[in-house]
């Protein structure tokens, strides 16, 4: 198994329980590690055989953009269920 690091993720979110926290955007900087076979990539190198970070990194960045959590925790999952339904992932992880 290997693991691709998207580390330092900037995304702007409206998150937060209070009102006043859900006026305004907040930064959050996400690390996401991925686990996925890159076996055949390593051999093709080929973009189709492995998981595209810039697609992944643009899909969570309009994920959270238009997300509308109160939790980090649910905003985590959210993304990670994301990740998962569209890119061949065998494992995820998301710390925010």
């Amino acid at each position: 198994m290997d693991i691709i690091y998207l580390s330092g993720l900037k995304v702007d979110a409206v998150i937060g329980v209070w009102e006043w926290e859900r006026r305004i955007r907040h930064e959050l900087i996400l690390d996401i590690e991925i686990g996925s076979d890159l076996s055949q990539a390593s051999i093709s190198d080929d973009l189709r055989h492995t998981v595209d970070y810039k697609a992944v990194s643009d899909h969570v960045t309009q994920f959270t953009k238009e997300s509308r959590f109160k939790l980090l925790e649910a905003l985590a999952e959210g993304i990670a269920q994301e990740i998962m339904r569209d890119f061949p992932v065998k494992w995820i992880r998301v710390k925010a």
